[in-house]
């Protein structure tokens, strides 16, 4: 990928914070549910947008970093983080290019984060390799069998499984284990709704 497509992308994700919101303003479901039972540490919040998970950890204790290619979305996150009377660091960084401190966070988490496989290689395994020894990867994603079914990417090369990346990643990143890889099927008994990939794994303790 060249830096004018770089550019282009980070441009496009600028416009779309700057004309309204795409976030609920809500945490995510499962990110609650999953990470409610952890000892607040430290925290990267990878793709961080406009900072709703980030700002629920901070308020849950957690000592937060949310990186994030779009400036737009981070000054929303700064105003948001003020209002909720919270410290966040954030980072403006280009997400194929940034390479975070390795083994330096007990929680580091990757929301609705697709990219091309080629792309997905690289941001994925260097976000694990943020993992301090004994800390936690949370994954949440579209799963491939959301494809014509809900909302996110319709292109079937930027879905996922939580097993086939968890086995990516374990390869990847040694000492990373998975703890959970399962679907979650979000609609109803008569409506289908959103399928997502929900992926945990931890990392060794020594």
């Amino acid at each position: 990928m060249t830096d004018l497509n770089r550019g282009d992308r980070r441009e496009r994700w600028n416009e779309r914070h700057e004309h309204g919101e795409i976030e609920s303003g809500e945490p995510d479901a499962t990110l609650v549910s999953e990470v409610s039972g952890l000892t607040p540490a430290t925290a990267l919040d990878v793709a961080c947008g406009s900072g709703t998970n980030a700002i629920w950890l901070a308020r849950a204790g957690w000592r937060v970093t949310g990186v994030d290619w779009s400036a737009v979305a981070l000054e929303k996150a700064r105003a948001r983080a003020d209002g909720a009377g919270v410290r966040v660091e954030w980072i403006e960084a280009d997400l194929l290019a940034w390479t975070p401190p390795p083994s330096a966070f007990d929680l580091v988490t990757v929301l609705y984060l697709h990219l091309a496989p080629g792309e997905r290689r690289v941001v994925y395994p260097a976000a694990a390799r943020a993992v301090a020894p004994g800390g936690s990867l949370l994954v949440v994603g579209h799963d491939r069998e959301n494809l014509g079914r809900g909302p996110g990417p319709q292109d079937p090369e930027r879905l996922f499984t939580a097993t086939e990346l968890g086995a990516e990643l374990e390869t990847a990143v040694p000492g990373l284990e998975v703890e959970k890889a399962l679907v979650l099927r979000r609609g109803s008994a008569s409506e289908e709704g959103p399928v997502d990939a929900v992926l945990r794994m931890r990392r060794a303790a020594g």
